[in-house]
Formats: structure tokens, sequence, C-alpha cells
């Protein structure tokens, strides 16, 4: 348990906080609309879905709210700068902004389903209440009319027999608005599905931006003002005495004709100012993509991956970091993420990308059709944006395990690493690195050995042998592959990569992993980093939980992983 507070507890405290928030939200209103006597001759005509319908309403204007902050990347990025002398704990929990928007999605579902439904019953109760239904108090209090000369305000808003729950939702502000507003999240919820997602996500991408029209029907669904309350009136209006005899309304003193009037729409004053700093984060976005950017170098790598080294006037960077991208010529709404596998020591910065759906494809062609000494397509960038990534050198020893193409922030790292050795800069904090990169083809290592050759040279001529331990895993093999290795076995290099350090086949043992990092640092923080599926996420965090040690003096692991 104490293992698992140091590397979870902040999260879970944030998540018991924001859960908390929701509970006392849902039922103080719950408990407001049920109990409150300004309410009373509404509940006659609604009952119980009242209180279910309002409850909800609250939780999601506090949840509307939050919804867009967590994707407001810059905002991001300038809050991770300021919370450096916060400690490494806070800066966590805003790599996993996408997991706390995701949250906050799933509740504004739950509780746009509740508010619905609840909804639907108040439309066709207010129709059986005008129809004499449900007694002559209910009858009463529908058929007050909206006269100014007899001081009488209407609560049913249904003003005619002839008027259905149908037509009412269709023909009414908050009716439409809601229609909108549930279509339009639907269609945003469906399609944000891992499956549409990592096959479609064109579909995602566009549908997602239904947002907008969802946030323009919340501002003006409260407009219709249709839930109402009971004003004070002179004489007032006496509940518990009246209710029993309405018929004698406005005829005795006790009694004036009850007045209604809708509540003041609130919805806005909680999303106006996420929607403010959002807007303020596409314009920043548009003005990026003004800003010329040039191509320093188009590399096509094997296996697919396309390599573009490219320079933008101002463009700084740090390691681990990732930008925006986006072509005009293949769409000129999509941008897509993609991680910097150069230095912040470079003069130009570079990203690498693997042939993954229709818009990389696209791109892949595009590049590969140029004529020799062509210039690649206009490409506009936003960013850079940061990542966990950035807290590398902020350990005494890290741990970096890429998956596939995940390897790109760590391409980063180690090729910062070359150049602070290489510049001797006396700031580097870091004692050691063990780098772990898992690919399924054997080709994929080509792209990346190379800078490992140069790192092993290095190393080796300033006597760190032991500073960097990298273990290339090849998890996907024929028979061919494991008899080369078998006749080439007494060869001095590696027949994959080239390299001292000689491929392994199959997946790294964990267990035996962290054992070892521990053993060999056994007074030390060590930060693991992951660019990588959510599997080896899941079994990651659990080995940094079950290898950490609560005793300071010894060894500690804290987990990290990169999320666009």
């Amino acid at each position: 348990m104490s293992n698992w507070i140091i590397n979870q507890g902040l999260s879970a405290f944030i998540l018991v906080v924001w859960m908390g928030i929701n509970i006392f939200l849902f039922v103080y209103y719950y408990l407001f609309y049920d109990l409150g006597p300004q309410f009373e001759y509404t509940r006659e005509l609604l009952g119980s879905a009242l209180p279910w319908a309002r409850a909800p309403a609250a939780v999601l204007n506090f949840n509307c709210m939050l919804i867009l902050l967590p994707v407001c990347r810059n905002l991001l990025s300038l809050l991770r700068g300021s919370f450096i002398c916060c400690g490494r704990s806070m800066r966590k929990q805003l790599d996993k902004n996408l997991t706390f928007h995701k949250l906050v999605a799933y509740m504004i579902a739950l509780m746009t389903a509740v508010h619905t439904v609840a909804h639907l019953l108040n439309a066709d109760w207010y129709t059986n209440s005008f129809q004499g239904r449900y007694g002559p108090l209910a009858s009463k209090l529908s058929m007050l009319g909206d006269s100014r000369e007899l001081n009488t305000t209407y609560l049913n808003p249904i003003r005619s027999n002839s008027t259905t729950p149908t037509i009412f939702v269709f023909t009414t502000i908050a009716g439409l608005t809601g229609v909108v507003i549930t279509l339009a999240l639907i269609l945003i919820i469906t399609s944000s599905m891992e499956v549409i997602r990592r096959s479609y996500f064109e579909v995602f991408w566009y549908t997602h931006h239904l947002f907008i029209i969802f946030f323009a029907g919340l501002v003006f669904h409260g407009a219709g003002r249709i839930v109402r309350s009971q004003q004070v009136t002179n004489p007032p209006h006496n509940n518990s005495f009246c209710k029993d005899q309405p018929e004698n309304w406005g005829k005795i003193p006790e009694c004036p004709v009850p007045q209604f009037a809708g509540g003041f729409p609130q919805t806005w004053m909680w999303v106006i100012g996420p929607m403010i700093i959002y807007l303020c984060e596409r314009l920043l976005r548009f003005i990026r993509y003004m800003q010329p950017v040039s191509y320093r170098k188009i590399v096509i790598r094997p296996s697919k991956v396309l390599e573009l080294q490219l320079v933008k006037p101002g463009f700084k960077m740090e390691v681990g970091q990732y930008v925006f991208l986006n072509c005009p010529a293949i769409s000129q709404l999509e941008w897509h993420p993609f991680t910097m596998t150069s230095a912040p020591e470079e003069d130009f910065f570079s990203v690498h990308i693997r042939s993954v759906g229709d818009w990389t494809e696209k791109l892949i062609k595009m590049v590969e059709n140029l004529p020799e000494g062509g210039q690649g397509p206009k490409m506009a960038v936003d960013g850079p944006f940061g990542t966990a990534s950035e807290d590398v050198f902020d350990y005494e020893v890290s741990m970096l395990v890429g998956a596939g193409i995940g390897v790109t922030p760590f391409a980063s790292i180690l090729k910062s690493i070359w150049y602070k050795f290489k510049d001797s800069d006396p700031k580097l904090r870091t004692k050691r690195i063990y780098f772990y990169w898992l690919c399924r083809e054997t080709y994929a290592f080509e792209w990346f050995a190379d800078l490992l050759q140069v790192l092993e040279k290095d190393m080796e001529e300033r006597g760190m042998r032991d500073f960097l331990t990298y273990k290339l895993y090849l998890t996907g093999w024929d028979q061919s592959h494991v008899n080369h290795a078998m006749v080439h076995f007494d060869k001095d290099t590696d027949i994959i990569t080239g390299l001292k350090q000689k491929t392994h086949y199959g997946r790294p043992n964990w267990d035996r992993e962290f054992e070892q990092v521990r053993q060999e640092n056994p007074s030390s923080v060590v930060g693991t980093f992951l660019c990588g599926p959510q599997a080896l996420a899941k079994d990651l965090e659990k080995k940094c939980v079950r290898y950490s040690d609560v005793d300071p003096r010894k060894t500690t692991f804290y987990f990290n992983k990169e999320n666009f």
C-alpha cells in the first residue's frame, strides 16, 4: 500500500476530490428540488422526476466546465513549466490529461442519460396534468394563465390539449437544444471508441468537432426557463392552507393566485471561461499554422517509416516533446501528434512517421512521388507540447521503454545525452540509463541502430560503458531468424543491428529487469518512462509499485507514460 501511495496517491486524491464534488452537487441539488418549498407546486405536476432532472443538470454544468481544460495543450505546457518547483508528483498529473478528459466525458454521458430520461417523463407528466389526470390541484396549476392584467403566471408550459410530449420536445428551446446536444454527444462518444479511433481516425477527428454544436446548444438550453418556481407574493400564498382549496385562489386574502417564474440560465456562466481559453488555444494554433516551415531533409526508412527534418523560425523544444502536424494538401482540418526525435541542441527538429492510417499513408506516398531534389508538401506545425519524458534528466537513474515507433521520445533523449557528454554539460544529473526497445520486425531497428552505435562508441571512449545499458527485443521472428542467429552466434556484433549488444528474442522478463536495476542502484530514485501500449503500461506500473521501497534511502521507482 505504501508503494502504491508513492506512485498513485496524488492521482487517487484528485480523483476522490473530483468524485466528491460530483456527489455533493448531485445530492445538494436533489434535496434542493425535492424539499424546497418554492418547488412544492411544481412537484405536484412532475413528482420525483423534477429532482432527478435538475440534480444531473448541476453535475453536467460542473463537468462541462472541466471537459475542455485537459485538451488545452498550451495551457498544460505552461502549467507544467510552472510546476517545476512543486515536484515531479504534481507534474505527473498533467500527463494524465487525456485520462481525466475521458473520465469527465463518461460522467457527462451518464448524467445526460439520467437528465434526458427524467425530462422525457416531465414532458409526459406536464401533458397529463394539463389534461386533468392528476387531480384538481394539478389541473388548477396547469390552467393558470400568463396574464399581467389578472396578475397570474403559468406553471405548466403545456398550453393546449393538442400539444403532445413529442410536439413539446421539438417546438421548445429546451427540447430542440436538448435533442441536438444529445445527438452530438452520442456521435462524439461512439466515434471515440478505440477501434474507430485507430482504424478510422478521420471519423473520430471530424465527429469530435461536434463539441462546437454541443456547447452552442448547451449555452441556449436553459433559455426557455421550462422549470419554474413559486415566487413570493404580497400577501403571501400559504401553500399548506391553500393547496387543498384551489377553487378559492384569488378569492380570499390567505390564498392569492400563486406566481411562478423560470430560473435564470446558469450553464453559460460555468462554461464561458473554458470556452474562451479553448478559443485562445485555437487562435494560437491558427497563428502557428500561418508560420512558415521548411524542409531540411526527407528520408524514407525501412518498415514504412518517414523521417522529416524540419526548420521553423523561433522554434524551441525540450527532450521528449511532441508537435501536431497538419498537411493542407491532405486535409486542412486534421492535426496529428508526433513525438520529436531530434535533440534540443540541434538546429532543426525531426519526426519519424510510421504508415498507420489514411493520413500517414497519403503523406508517405506524396513524399515517395516527389521528384529528386523536390521540396515536400506544405506542412504546418503546432507546438511543442510538454510530456512526461521532459523529466527524464530529473532522475538519477532512468528506465526508458519503447515499443515499436514508441521509441521516438527516447531517440530525442539519447541524442541529447550524446550532446551533453560531448559538451561536458555540468548540469547533467543522470548517472545511469537503462533503455529497452521492443519491435516486431528486424528492419524496424535500422533507423535507430546508427544512433546507438554512436552512443556505444562514445561511452567506451569516455570510459563510461556502464552509463547506458540498452536491450533490444525482437518480439516477432521465424525459424530462419533463429537459425541465422545460431550460425553467427560467435560474432562480436549483432547480426541485426551491428551493435555489440546482442538482440534478445521474445519479451523482457520485467521482474528480472527491475530486480537488476534495484540491485545495481540500491539508493536511487528511478524514473520509468514508457511510450507504448496500455497493456504494457499496466504491467510496468505494477512493477514500479512492487519494487519500490518506502524507505527514502533505498530504491524507489516512479512510473511515467507518454499520452497524446
